[in-house]
């Protein structure tokens, strides 16, 4: 009998390269091809795993930004509403603790497209979006590790998150890529992921007109070069238990920041670190944590503990906890949205 937490450990990264991956991924876990595909589709369709693909870096194919409306609370659901209907928007929340209290990330081929289609969410709206792209990336992407350490400190004594098979650092930025047209044809049917059949790359390969052994070189090149950050299984985190979490910012002096977010991104109750810009006067934050939990009673002490460990307990800051999730899917560089 499998260990569900041990298997999607296992399947949320280094996706085999060959011609039928599920099957070289099912003998490693002692499953035979048929199981395998059987248990993901039965996932799949359950909601809890979002897709079968790659995770880009951010801003490499394209561009990103995390954005933000103050909406009065009778009003959230109808306006996260005209939010979601925008194609380039990929996540989308209500958090509290904050006048600013529906965040979403969108994104678009280049920055004249993500205009636009912060434009089209203004109007649709009423009001222009609170603009935040990244500026730096501290945690690289590990994805959701869901098996509890063997070993826990009082600090870490919940069942959460935790890296506990890969040593955690912090991100090295990776530069962005020019594509071409065959390129940006491949990225668009990666972003709808990866087919659950015994042979995904050769319908991949038709679905792209692309040679598989074009596909399965540039790949690897992606990879290699970190332009694709992870290949597996994307998880709804929620659907495994970890539905509480908070989204911490810190107005950190710009000369600290960094020494401050690779501190921050070394800690294992940290599932995502990065600097971002500043928005005078509305939003003096420059440094971003989130938290995921199973319990809410688990963030605050999570919480103090990440203040006193990276020397912010006297930084000026805000935590904003989520309170819905509106949207959850991987960000769609290559989709049309409104110039």
């Amino acid at each position: 009998m499998y260990d569900e937490r041990n298997l999607y450990d296992c399947l949320q990264r280094d996706f085999p390269l060959q011609p039928r991956p599920y099957q070289a991924l099912a003998e490693r876990l002692g499953l035979c091809e048929h199981t395998l595909l059987t248990l993901l589709a039965r996932d799949f369709g359950a909601g809890r795993i979002s897709r079968v693909g790659a995770v880009f870096a951010p801003n490499v194919i394209g561009v990103s930004t995390l954005a933000a409306l103050s909406v009065p609370p009778a009003q959230l659901d109808r306006v996260a509403a005209r939010v979601n209907a925008c194609a380039a928007v990929s996540h989308n929340y209500a958090r509290g603790g904050h006048p600013y209290n529906l965040w979403f990330v969108a994104g678009a081929r280049d920055r004249r497209l993500l205009d636009g289609a912060l434009a089209s969410i203004a109007s649709d709206t009423g009001q222009a979006p609170l603009d935040l792209p990244m500026a730096r990336e501290y945690h690289i992407d590990l994805g959701f590790p869901l098996a509890p350490r063997t070993t826990r400190s009082r600090a870490d004594s919940a069942d959460i998150a935790v890296p506990h098979r890969r040593t955690r650092r912090t991100a090295e930025p990776t530069r962005p890529v020019v594509l071409d047209e065959d390129d940006w044809r491949l990225v668009a049917a990666l972003e709808a992921g990866f087919r659950l059949t015994p042979r995904p790359f050769h319908e991949l390969a038709l679905r792209t007109r692309l040679p598989l052994p074009h596909i399965l070189e540039r790949l690897a090149q992606w990879s290699a070069q970190g332009v694709i950050r992870r290949l597996g299984v994307v998880l709804h985190h929620g659907r495994f238990g970890y539905r509480y979490n908070a989204m911490c910012v810190w107005d950190v002096p710009d000369a600290r920041v960094d020494a401050v977010g690779m501190r921050l991104a070394r800690l294992p109750r940290v599932t995502l670190c990065y600097r971002r810009v500043r928005r005078l006067p509305d939003w003096p934050y420059n440094l971003f944590a989130m938290v995921h939990a199973r319990d809410p009673q688990d963030l605050q002490p999570a919480l103090a503990h990440i203040r006193a460990t990276a020397g912010l307990d006297l930084t000026p800051g805000a935590v904003l906890v989520g309170a819905r999730c509106y949207k959850q899917r991987g960000t769609r560089y290559a989709t049309a949205v409104a110039a």
